[in-house]
């Protein structure tokens, strides 16, 4: 005789006696210990734990996180950085970029912008910055409060130009690809530029001028300038304030670059 469904016992919940409290410690791949060590020694990072056999199994250390790496699996290519990642929340982004900034100057002599290991750019305001180690791994620390939602492609709130250049943050600040948000600002300039506000105009060609720092195509600079100089003309003195806002931050990258020189 088949028991009815009310009158059989209740199974436990799957999570039944489990506490939230877990912590999750990913493992990192691991090309050469020694190359690693040496940039995470470099950065401030404590070595907190060192095996090498039989097995590899390290542990960097810094403030309230660490970093652990394990052997690397077979085909993986430090030069594709595809090989592992992690994200490190924090409170406040802009001191740890600061503070790897100048640990890079005191124990290379130079900041490490360029190549494999590096730190990518920081720009006041941004709310993430990456850190490729020598692997390929990308340590990416995030602002806590970040904004969660993204519109890819720009706020669609904003009108044609001003959603390119939100979505040129994006690209740069999102996915490392200022090649990107160069095409996407270009574009947005030869098709909307005509409708646009001059100052949205202005700030679109200061935004170029500092993406072409950033990409090293420094022989776009001059015409860009032109091109800014006679929408310039058309500003009042607060519009004008925003454009030299922006291109201060051309100016404070290159003196960024020139020190990874």
């Amino acid at each position: 005789m088949n028991q009815k469904a009310a009158d059989l016992p209740t199974a436990a919940p799957p999570t039944a006696g489990i506490r939230a409290n877990e912590t999750i410690v990913p493992m990192l791949p691991c090309v050469s210990s020694e190359e690693t060590t040496a940039f995470y020694q470099a950065l401030g990072f404590e070595i907190a734990y060192e095996m090498h056999k039989p097995y590899l199994y390290l542990q960097f250390a810094m403030s309230g996180f660490r970093l652990d790496y394990g052997k690397t699996p077979q085909g993986i290519d430090p030069a594709d950085e595809d090989a592992g990642g992690c994200l490190v929340m924090v409170d406040d982004v802009a001191s740890y970029h600061a503070a790897f900034t100048a640990a890079m100057r005191e124990s290379y002599g130079k900041v490490l912008a360029k190549g494999r290991p590096r730190i990518t750019r920081y720009r006041p305001g941004a709310t993430r910055f990456t850190l490729v180690d020598p692997t390929g791994n990308s340590i990416v620390f995030i602002q806590r409060d970040e904004p969660k939602g993204l519109e890819y492609g720009g706020d669609k709130s904003l009108p044609p130009l001003r959603r390119a250049l939100d979505n040129a943050r994006i690209y740069r600040e999102f996915k490392n690809d200022d090649k990107a948000a160069f095409r996407v600002v270009t574009s947005a300039l030869r098709r909307h530029g005509g409708d646009a506000t001059a100052v949205d105009r202005a700030i679109a060609y200061a935004t170029l001028i500092e993406l072409a720092t950033a990409l090293d195509e420094r022989e776009r600079i001059p015409g860009l300038t032109v091109d800014l100089e006679a929408v310039v003309a058309q500003l009042d003195d607060d519009e004008r304030r925003l454009v030299a806002d922006e291109l201060q931050l051309a100016d404070d990258l290159e003196t960024w670059i020139s020190e990874s020189r």
